[in-house]
């Protein structure tokens, strides 16, 4: 059984990993916010209980059991996110911490039902999909609403960056999931975005859209 660090470590190598083969140490210190050595340290910890494989200098993987841990414990935040945002009412900017602590609870009973109540939910309140049981993830298409070409229309599916801020900053424009958006002009000169949002134009910088994800309808 892991530690809540030990799983922490595991969950951020799995993100880290989807960007890059080998996952570097000083990558994992810098989203864990803490010193290299620290990390090495873990590391070691980890690669003695069969959870990763580390070679110097060239990086660290999980290993099959150490994959399955951290889908396992991205299966459980996210399944709270959804609890917390449709049950209790939680916004979707408020929910990520909360749901930091309860990813730890070891209760396979617990999920199981928790996943149940909420319907099997194939995504979280971020779009982000949700791995079933058995730790297969629903497949998901979308693009980037930055890739989407003036006429082009699409359902706001998720979004890659879940800071608070940029999630209110969102809300704030009415850019939630399931909205429908069409590009109405997209400017030369910076790269910002134009958009059709129920009936009214929405302006939003290219660093914005970069982060949203459609389900593209195509051209209208």
């Amino acid at each position: 059984m892991q530690s809540y660090t030990e799983e922490n470590y595991l969950k951020t190598i799995y993100h880290l990993a989807e960007k890059t083969t080998n996952v570097q140490t000083n990558a994992i210190a810098e989203q864990m916010q803490t010193k290299p050595a620290s990390v090495t340290d873990m590391i070691k910890k980890l690669a003695d209980k069969g959870l990763v494989d580390y070679i110097k200098y060239q990086g660290v993987t999980l290993t099959e059991i150490g994959k399955n841990t951290a889908i396992d414990i991205v299966r459980k935040h996210r399944l709270w996110e959804v609890f917390l945002v449709d049950k209790l009412n939680f916004k979707w900017d408020e929910v990520h911490d909360v749901a930091e602590e309860l990813e730890h609870i070891k209760s396979v009973e617990l999920i199981e039902r928790l996943d149940e109540f909420l319907g099997f939910p194939k995504a979280d309140p971020h779009g982000d999909p949700i791995p079933d049981k058995n730790g297969r993830f629903a497949k998901t298409q979308f693009i980037k609403l930055i890739e989407l070409k003036v006429g082009d229309s699409g359902t706001i599916t998720g979004v890659s960056q879940h800071s608070s801020a940029f999630l209110k900053h969102l809300e704030k424009l009415g850019l939630t999931l399931g909205k429908q958006i069409q590009v109405s002009d997209v400017t030369d000169f910076d790269g910002s975005v134009e958009i059709l949002l129920s009936e009214k134009q929405v302006n939003i910088s290219r660093e914005v859209a970069k982060h949203i994800l459609i389900s593209s309808n195509g051209k209208n």
